[in-house]
């Protein structure tokens, strides 16, 4: 009979640990949390020094009860859950939950699901590290007073099925506040000449790039001045002035955080951060390998380091000299055995065995979970590489006093891209073909001149977002994924072709926390109570102390914005559109898609129409009706009322002007305005009524 019960997170982890302890041991799931903050309330009693009001989760009575009945046999308890904040606390309330406070309970983790790792933690059992549970109680908290004093304002003053989020509602307005930059963005005129030159003796002519005179370097804004410099350069004799040869090294990659491994995948193989996450907890987890039984791939998957434990850097050190020669492996340095903290008990994502390649269990994985584990395993492998080494020409052409420019490099030893090649080292290899010294005679082949207009920002990417949010401190690894997909989830945001839109409901959300709440929605006043939750972890501030110092800030921002709200209330707005039921003036309403026209007669009379709303402009291709329209995905675009007869659609608004230059429509950027064709490059301010 089991002397020791092992309780968990995850089912899927049940039977692999199992099969690594042996008969003595019992390992059971609590699928996830079993205590948490009534959802009927907010569950902070703020009378009563901020105490939270913890409940039994619905639907978790028969996990606990069997989970009960083999604490009763068991001579001691082991505490598996996951190696963070929330698996800490997860340990916490199941203390509580199954009453073991007079038991012997310890507490282990592990970061990979392997035989060593398992029972390591076995002989390095300790208690629960109550400032790591305190910070997770504290984030919820936060979590909790935003969420539950601020959604019902929404519904109020919006609609029902809104939500506010400490984290989520700063997501929304990076999102918005890039929208505006891309709308309000004028572009700028800019040329750029390229020289062909013919080399004597050679077959293949050169390109050089023009840069500017001995002064330093000119732009060149619009096509008189390039034609001034096209004069100035006529029949003039090419000369090599000044040639630099030198070498050039590339590092190679760090391993993956929880970061970097979702903007990758998103990059690479076009995941989202949600299925990202899924995936890789597979992978932790295990999966079943033939002869080995359950396996787990990868190193645990929520972590902000990029340490390697020595003994994982001594075997890929190994691993690499053995399968591609000693150049390529680098030294390992042994760390010194410090005491940590907890939260530098995390390594960065890795392969449990990086003897255990891709390619040899291709057969086993689904295509998907193949694909993630060889990128995780290449980036790994790569990280414990030699750099890359290049031999770099700089070389600079005089022509009547003009300097032009020709870089380009060419790859000495491959390093670590002979195993992994990120998507900015695939434009490396640019050598120089000709062999050029200061003696080589130039010939002038042609000239090409070219007109460019500077590009807005680009549009937000769950990528991109992800590494925002890091570098400016907001949320941790655990939350990007939901983060998203709740704002995505509630169509604040949509997703086309990668890039995230603001959707007319997240424009109106985003407004409304603006005005009401600026404190929540700035990302520096979120940055910093990110630092201060991991104040509380490292022992140094009181958890209720942060929530203390924040609640009553926010009660009084609820109290004000319910006053002031109410007077931008949202009221129905009534339209000319007619009833055809009833005869009444049809109202306009917000639903999950955007606007629509009902009856206000409901819910006497039902009726309901498309709602077109007419922006005051005529279409410049047929005269009829311009009218603001959503695509499919919930983004805001302007098109002719005629359509599909009419193919008239921008993404701005247009004006009723017309281009003077070229008859084009005019669009509002900002402050200006702008023609819709950017080769004509007109725009003027928009006068003030």
């Amino acid at each position: 009979m089991a002397k020791y019960l092992v309780i968990v997170e995850s089912p899927a982890k049940v039977k692999t640990i199992k099969k690594f302890l042996g008969a003595n041991y019992e390992v059971m799931a609590s699928n996830g949390h079993v205590r948490d903050l009534p959802k009927s309330t907010m569950g902070i009693d703020v009378e009563h020094d901020y105490e939270p009001k913890y409940i039994t989760i619905r639907g978790k009575g028969d996990i606990l009860a069997a989970l009960r009945k083999e604490v009763k046999k068991a001579e001691k308890i082991y505490l598996a859950t996951d190696p963070d904040r929330e698996g800490e606390a997860i340990s916490w309330h199941l203390i509580h939950a199954l009453k073991l406070q007079d038991k012997k309970v310890y507490r282990i983790t592990f970061n990979e699901i392997t035989k060593n790792a398992v029972k390591e933690s076995l002989k390095n059992a300790r208690d629960i590290h109550m400032d790591l549970v305190d910070a997770q109680q504290a984030r919820r908290a936060l979590d909790r007073m935003v969420g539950y004093q601020i959604s019902p304002l929404l519904w109020a003053k919006v609609k029902r099925g809104l939500s506010a989020g400490r984290v989520q509602s700063v997501a929304l307005r990076i999102i918005a506040d890039r929208e505006d930059e891309i709308n309000a963005f004028i572009p700028e005129e800019y040329w750029t000449l390229d020289v062909e030159l013919k080399v004597d003796g050679e077959k293949k002519p050169i390109l050089a790039k023009y840069y500017g005179d001995k002064s330093g370097k000119i732009a060149i804004n619009n096509k008189e001045e390039m034609q001034a410099l096209l004069k100035k350069i006529e029949n003039a004799e090419y000369k090599v002035k000044e040639i630099k040869r030198g070498e050039r090294v590339k590092k190679a990659p760090l391993p993956f955080t929880t970061s970097t491994l979702q903007q990758e995948a998103s990059k690479v193989l076009n995941f989202s951060t949600q299925k990202t996450m899924r995936l890789a907890q597979q992978l932790y987890e295990g999966v079943d390998i033939k002869g080995e039984g359950t396996v787990g791939l990868i190193t645990y998957l929520r972590t902000d380091s990029t340490r390697v434990s020595d003994e994982a850097a001594q075997r890929a050190a190994d691993y690499i000299t053995k399968t591609y020669g000693e150049q390529y492996a680098v030294e390992v340095v042994n760390t010194k055995k410090t005491e940590q903290k907890i939260q530098d008990a995390h390594e960065a994502i890795r392969p449990t065995d990086i003897g255990r390649t891709p390619i040899e269990i291709k057969e086993q994985l689904p295509r998907d979970l193949f694909r993630l584990y060889q990128l995780i395993w290449k980036r790994f492998t790569a990280s414990r590489m030699a750099a890359a080494q290049y031999a770099t020409t700089s070389v600079k052409i005089e022509a009547k006093g003009q300097i032009f420019t020709l870089a380009a490099s060419k790859m000495t030893f491959d390093g670590f891209m002979s195993v992994y090649i990120q998507e900015d080292d695939k434009e490396e290899n640019n050598a120089l073909t000709n062999e050029l010294s200061k003696d080589s005679k130039l010939t002038f082949v042609s000239a090409m001149d070219k007109q460019h207009f500077t590009q807005p920002p680009a549009h937000y990417t769950e990528a991109s977002l992800v590494r925002a949010l890091e570098e400016l401190g907001i949320g941790r690894p655990s939350t990007y994924a939901p983060t998203i997909t709740t704002i995505l989830a509630r169509r604040y945001i949509v997703k086309e072709n990668k890039n995230l839109y603001v959707t007319e409901i997240g424009e109106v959300v985003n407004n409304m926390m603006k005005e009401a709440f600026p404190t929540i929605v700035d990302v520096n006043f979120t940055a910093n109570m990110e630092a201060l939750l991991d104040a509380v972890e490292a022992g140094d501030i009181k958890w209720k102390t942060v929530i203390s110092n924040f609640y009553p800030d926010l009660e009084e921002a609820v109290k004000v914005a319910e006053k002031e709200l109410e007077q931008v209330s949202i009221a129905d707005e009534v339209s000319e559109e007619i009833c055809e039921n009833c005869g009444r003036n049809m109202v306009i309403k917000y639903g999950p898609h955007g606007k629509f026209l009902a009856c206000p007669g409901f819910p006497d009379c039902r009726s309901t129409k498309p709602y077109f709303e007419k922006i005051g402009v005529p279409c410049p291709k047929c005269g009829s009706d311009v009218i603001a329209r959503k695509s499919k995905k919930g983004r805001r675009y302007f098109g002719c009322m005629n359509n599909p007869d009419c193919d008239f659609m921008v993404w701005q608004k247009p004006s009723a002007e017309k281009c003077p230059k070229c008859s084009n429509a005019l669009l509002e950027k900002g402050n200006r305005l702008v023609c819709a064709d950017e080769q004509c490059g007109y725009s003027k301010m928009i006068e003030k009524q």
